[in-house]
């Protein structure tokens, strides 16, 4: 088995083994990456391999410092705002008024309540540019002023893309919570019957 040095060193090299050895190794983890700026899985998936094309390109350029996972994730990342770019003038408009929820701040969600795949497809039903900001923001860690450079959009409207996707995230949320309690009642309640 190749350490990560020996793959980097492969790759750097144009070696296909080192190059599938990577492949291998982290797809699965930039796939999960590409698919919360992705609208869909065939989408993630050709964010995925654009961002393999840089990695295998540019793989050269690692000098090392910090951690390669990072680096791969900011590669893939970065891969995804330039599919977003590029995809923009494709991509349907929504009315935003459609998409604005009053944020009570009054119900707060238990961890358990939602799988994983229930909280993907929340947030991918998010239109892409609240998706986008949030991603950046909130699991990312890019401040306001850093989305609006990127995404070449104001500050502000960062910020209420920002607030708007928690608010749509929250009230879907919310309903699906409400069906989930009430399945759960109804099933004790046939128990009880």
């Amino acid at each position: 088995m190749m350490s990560d040095r020996q793959i980097i060193e492969g790759c750097a090299k144009h070696e296909r083994k080192a190059q599938q050895l990577l492949y291998d190794k982290y797809s699965r983890y930039l796939l999960g990456v590409c698919l919360r700026y992705a609208s869909n899985k065939a989408e993630a998936e050709d964010i995925l391999q654009d961002s393999f094309l840089k990695i295998f390109f540019n793989i050269k350029n690692f000098c090392g410092t910090g951690s390669f996972t990072g680096w791969l994730r900011k590669v893939a990342v970065n891969t995804a705002i330039t599919h977003y770019h590029k995809n923009l003038k494709y991509r349907y408009n929504v009315d935003i008024d459609e998409y604005v929820s009053v944020e009570t701040g009054t119900t707060s969600f238990e961890e358990d309540l939602f799988s994983s795949e229930e909280l993907y497809k929340v947030l991918n039903e998010l239109p892409a540019g609240y998706r986008m900001v949030f991603n950046l923001y909130a699991v990312e860690g890019y401040k306001h002023k850093e989305i609006a450079e990127i995404l070449g959009i104001d500050t502000n409207t960062s910020k209420s893309q920002y607030s708007r996707a928690k608010a749509v995230i929250r009230n879907k949320l919310e309903k699906l919570g409400k069906i989930k309690i009430s399945l759960s009642e109804k099933r004790e309640y046939e128990v009880i019957d």
